[in-house]
C-alpha cells in the first residue's frame, strides 16, 4: 500500500471519529519503538487508534493482520507517548482499531472499540 494511501485512510478515520465526539490528540506519533497512527481522547479516555485498509476480498480481516508483534510494538510506542506527556499521567488507555474496507470507490468505516488490550 503506498504511503499517500495509508495517510488518507488515516485522514478518513480521524474524519470518522471526530464526527463520533473523540478529539485528536496526535498523528503518526513515532518513536524507536513504532508508530501510533492516531492517537484521540474520548471523554478522558486516551484512545490509541489503529487504522487498517483492505481491499474488498482481502484474505484476512483487519483484526486478523494486527498480530502480536504489532500489538507489542503499539503497546511500547503507546508507553514511550504517555512518558512524554507527564499531563495524561492518570488517564485511562483504550486501543482501538478503525478498519476500512475499499470497494467499488467506497469505503465502508468499522470501528472496533476495545480491540486489543496491552
Amino acid at each position: 500500500m503506498s504511503r499517500s494511501r495509508g495517510r488518507a485512510g488515516e485522514r478518513l478515520a480521524e474524519a470518522f471519529l471526530t464526527a463520533r465526539g473523540l478529539a485528536l490528540v496526535a498523528r503518526n506519533y513515532t518513536c524507536r519503538m513504532g508508530e501510533l497512527d492516531l492517537v484521540m481522547e474520548d471523554h478522558g479516555v486516551i484512545v490509541i487508534v489503529e487504522v487498517r485498509l483492505r481491499r474488498a476480498g482481502s484474505i484476512c480481516s483487519p483484526m486478523e493482520s494486527v498480530g502480536q508483534r504489532k500489538v507489542r510494538r503499539i503497546v511500547l510506542a503507546t508507553r514511550q507517548f504517555l512518558a512524554c506527556r507527564p499531563e495524561l499521567d492518570d488517564s485511562a488507555v483504550r486501543f482501538d482499531l478503525v478498519a476500512i474496507c475499499a470497494a467499488d470507490g467506497d469505503n465502508s468505516v468499522q470501528w472496533i472499540r476495545d480491540a486489543f488490550r496491552a
